[in-house]
């Protein structure tokens, strides 16, 4: 058995807990071309950290520089942060330093301490072991690392002489002053690594732990996860990867790499205790490594390697929908699984359960994916439950529905209760102890496999949210940090002055750098080939590179079931390409935003047709009303019904505004295609990409329709009944809510493209108005799949992200007329698989090229005379009369979408679709919905009548 440890940068000394934002920095920020959803702040502070100390003796060990005094360390810290605190340059290559020098007179000058005890006096350095002088390179910085850090690339470039031991010289205290012709000093500065880190150490060998039937040496373990050391043994260096081979039987067993290493944000010599990145499994809390054997047949399940053969069936990307799962929200609430299962992977083996009924409806409807929110191990969830606290919900339920006693007692435990979003990365490779019945030994491996084999038995395929952009926690000491521990300032990126960014939440990763690119792919790797995973879902994928999105596809889809038990062609990758913080509009090379992602085949949030359905945007105010909603329609109907109380303009500015709004969903509904020609509202044929949203972003931008995931609500922000219920007018009845929820949800349905739902948008799910549950707890969070309620009206929702529209949401939680019945419910429900049936009815809804868009999508009800409110989508397949096209439904020639959102009938006359044989879709023929079912088409005269709030969709059977 060999234990990698990785290039020796990998194991270089750690920092101590590094500052991070306030609690009440957000963790994303809105930016002129994304609208990226609303933070869920990952939290710096660590309540399981505070309470777990690590204690010598420690596990494997590899020591940067033998014999640092950590006292000497201690003496020095207040001296050598006074000029490391920062870092402005730029070690870039082993022969290049890069600085941001405008004087070309200046001279350079490298200083390095072994021990950390570098201080300035008023005119020199002290404390150093070795001086070198740099020379200027007049050629300046190659293009390779210009690429690489475009945001240096006007810095200016010096040599390092090639008698320097560089490889010596990088695990030191470093820093670099600069002189004027005179010799006096004008700047100091610390420096930043990975670009030599990379030049030097960039390793493509195995990493982690090895099991082979080879051992001869010895390393050191725990005993169990919280007993006393049982050996140590020193790690061997060869080229930078530090790794020792053992015996067998150190499987089972527990172990901490213990690194010493030079970190910047403390300026000493430091030794802390890591978790290993590479891991597969932990201890509760991550407090130790696990050493396990992954493949271990003791690990699997019944029939698991045979699962390649079980997925559900998966012809083409576009026929995905996914829909987006908390795996605590699934079960916490759920009566029918049994106590100790609930909120965690087993849950979904209860086959009949409320919850798992409910899934099979979504999936006989033709539902395709499973997207559950982080299940890796992250922070902020004690994976120990005999730790929680829970509030009495017995108690909470007996308070009004505007209250903020509910919140207050929510906050009051929120550090110590079982709930949290997961976006708060410890380590990836790993599941989530909280979420198995034990948190040490094989459970959870056992369990999630368990997991993933019920869902893809159930018929649906599973997606996982990873979360590579940023970590829980960075510095020496927490438990939760690990990475920063391994090599401090690598993992990170850093700002130019050396402070680690914090746009993603905090503590930013840099998948720029080499090593971090390579972990990012190998975890991926590992939870597709070790876990099955179907798909994987990328948070803030804007700050990712691109050329590592498109890294990981490759690797994924290269997966054999001969080889791997996996086909890797079945994995699909989508993420968020929000393009905002220090990584926006490529500043620190091609990010993967949802520009530079097209053309990849990996798929990004449209946010465009979300706030045009919805109005506005999450950041806006939450009365700016949309499509959807009400927008200009309400002058429409005159003293009928009255505003929603946010002044939009006159009628002739909000009838622009929503007619502009048609086009951005017209062009979703088209998949979001950048080359998509439609017919604006002002009678121009324009391009998706030459339509622009109101800060001026393209719509349009995907070259397929597989690029675009479209969506009207997620787990960010709040509920699409909730963003409903705030942007519609208080007297509006509950049924009419209920109508606009379904009819927004329709759009999504019925589009190009992969939709995309939130879990219980089709069930009417509340949040009680929260727009950040990222931390609000079970009682929030709750979905009711016994649909007795939809959680409406549980009182005012936590303070810290919510508080400013309080006075807004009060009388809505109080307005009984507001909260839906169980019928209510029920009904949404039937008229979700309703449209889901429909999409799945015929491949028209589901094409599979942009070409097949161009030739087949086309709206109609479009120019300066258009009937506002009113969406008419046609699309086409061969018939015997034209021989233009293939052609690929064999049930019907043409189907025809007309999406109503006024609040009235409407009919409307289509001349071009005038003598078409079209007939209600026999989904809607036998619909729930009384409306529905009155919706009609004249052959003769092309005339649609469609009630009022409802999407009818029409076919042209074939003879």
């Amino acid at each position: 058995m060999l234990l990698h440890a990785g290039p020796s940068f990998l194991l270089a000394p750690p920092p101590r807990f590094a500052a991070a934002p306030s609690s009440a920095s957000p963790r994303r920020s809105r930016t002129p071309q994304s609208s990226p959803p609303t933070s869920h702040f990952a939290r710096p502070a660590d309540p399981v950290a505070q309470r777990v100390r690590p204690v010598a003796p420690r596990p494997p060990m590899a020591t940067a520089e033998e014999g640092a005094s950590s006292d000497v360390g201690v003496a020095v810290a207040e001296s050598a942060q006074g000029f490391l605190l920062d870092a402005r340059a730029y070690w870039v290559t082993k022969s290049l330093i890069a600085w941001n020098i405008s004087d070309q007179k200046t001279s350079l000058f490298l200083y390095a301490s072994r021990n950390a005890t570098m201080c300035m006096s008023s005119q020199d350095m002290k404390g150093y072991d070795s001086k070198v002088e740099l020379q200027p390179e007049n050629d300046g910085l190659p293009s390779s690392v210009t690429q690489k850090f475009p945001f240096i690339s006007s810095y200016r470039a010096f040599r390092i002489p090639s008698s320097v031991d560089v490889a010596t010289l990088v695990k030191c205290q470093l820093a670099v002053a600069s002189f004027d012709a005179h010799g006096n000093r004008q700047d100091v500065t610390g420096l930043q690594l990975p670009g030599v880190l990379d030049d030097m150490f960039a390793y493509t060998g195995p990493l982690g732990t090895i099991f082979s039937e080879e051992a001869d040496v010895s390393v050191s373990f725990y005993d169990g996860p919280a007993g006393p050391l049982l050996e140590t043994v020193q790690l061997n260096e060869l080229n930078g990867v530090w790794s020792v081979t053992g015996p067998r039987n150190w499987e089972n067993r527990y172990y901490l790499y213990e690194v010493t290493v030079y970190h910047q944000t403390t300026g000493n010599i430091e030794k802390c205790l890591a978790a290993d990145p590479y891991a597969r499994g932990l201890s509760a809390n991550s407090t130790r490594t696990w050493l396990v054997d992954i493949n271990n047949e003791t690990l699997k399940p019944l029939a698991w390697d045979g699962l390649a053969a079980e997925k559900p069936r998966l012809d083409s990307f576009s026929d995905i929908s996914i829909y987006e799962l908390h795996i605590r929200d699934f079960s916490a609430h759920d009566s029918t699984v049994d106590c100790p299962f609930r909120g965690g992977f087993c849950a979904f083996t209860f086959q009949d359960s409320v919850g798992i009924e409910h899934l099979k409806k979504l999936s006989d409807a033709g539902l395709t994916h499973v997207h559950l929110l982080p299940s890796f191990q992250f922070g902020g969830v004690d994976d120990i439950k005999s730790n929680w606290k829970c509030v009495d919900e017995i108690e909470l339920s007996k308070l009004p529905p505007g209250s903020d006693l509910q919140q207050a007692a929510i906050v009051a435990i929120q550090e110590e209760d079982p709930y949290n979003w997961g976006y708060n990365p410890v380590v990836w490779g790993v599941p989530k102890g909280s979420y198995a019945s034990n948190p040490d030994g094989p459970s959870r491996i056992i369990e999630y496999r368990l997991m993933v084999q019920a869902l893809n038995r159930l018929g649906l395929r599973v997606v996982m949210d990873v979360v590579y952009n940023h970590l829980y926690s960075s510095g020496p000491f927490a438990i939760t940090s690990v990475l920063d521990k391994i090599v401090p300032g690598y993992y990170l990126r850093r700002d130019s002055n050396g402070q680690t960014e914090n746009s993603a939440a905090v503590n930013n990763t840099a998948s720029e750098h080499f090593m971090v690119d390579r972990l990012i792919v190998d975890d991926l790797l590992n939870w597709a080939v070790n876990y099955k995973v179907d798909g994987f879902r990328f948070d803030l994928m804007g700050h990712i590179m691109k050329k590592t999105m498109i890294r990981a596809k490759s690797a994924l889809q290269s997966l054999t079931i001969d080889e791997h038990g996996v086909d890797g062609s079945k994995i699909y990758l989508y993420g968020e390409g929000w393009n905002f913080g220090e990584v926006a509009e490529n500043q620190r090379g091609i990010n993967g935003s949802q520009l530079n992602m097209s053309g990849t085949g990996i798929g990004s949030f449209n946010d465009r047709i979300r706030d045009a359905i919805n109005g506005g945007s999450p950041f806006g105010n939450p009365l700016q009303q949309g499509f959807s909603t009400g927008l200009f329609l309400e002058f429409c109907l005159g003293p009928f019904l009255q505003p929603n109380g946010f002044y939009q303009g006159n009628e002739t500015e909000t009838r622009l505004t929503l007619a502009t709004y048609a086009d951005h969903i017209q062009i979703g509904l088209a998949g979001n295609l950048k080359d998509y020609v439609v017919i604006s509202h002002t009678g121009e044929a324009r391009k998706g990409s030459e339509i622009r949203t109101f800060d001026g972003s393209p719509v349009g931008y995907a070259s397929s329709p597989i690029e675009t995931i479209n969506y009207a609500s997620a787990h960010d922000n709040e509920t699409l009944f909730d963003i409903i219920s705030l942007k519609t007018p208080m007297d509006l009845s509950i049924d009419e809510r209920c109508r606009i929820n379904h009819l927004s949800t329709s759009m999504i349905a019925l589009s190009q493209g992969i939709p995309f739902f939130h879990a219980g948008d089709e069930i009417l799910r509340s949040k009680s108005l929260d727009r950040d549950s990222y931390d609000s707890g079970d009682w929030f969070n709750k979905i009711d799949f016994t649909y007795e309620t939809n959680n409406w009206g549980v009182g005012l929702p936590p303070r810290e992200k919510n508080e400013g529209s309080w006075p807004l949401m009060k009388p809505r939680l109080e307005n009984p007329s507001f909260k839906p019945a169980k019928h209510d419910i029920i009904a949404a429900l039937d008229k979700f698989i309703d449209i889901l049936k429909i999409r799945y009815s015929s491949p028209l809804f589901r094409l599979t090229t942009a070409s097949d868009i161009v030739q087949r999508v086309h709206f109609h009800n479009t120019g300066p005379s258009l009937v506002p409110g009113v969406i008419v989508m046609s699309i086409e397949d061969a018939r015997n009369d034209r021989h233009d096209m293939a052609q690929i439904d064999e049930t019907f020639s043409c189907v025809v979408t007309v999406f109503n959102v006024c609040p009235y009938e409407v009919s409307i006359e289509i001349p071009d679709l005038a003598s078409l044989r079209l007939q209600l879709h026999p989904v809607q023929v036998n619909s729930s919905d009384a409306l529905a079912r009155q919706s009609a088409y004249d052959t003769a005269t092309g005339r649609f009548t469609v009630p009022k709030r409802t999407a009818a969709v029409f076919v042209e059977p074939r003879c």
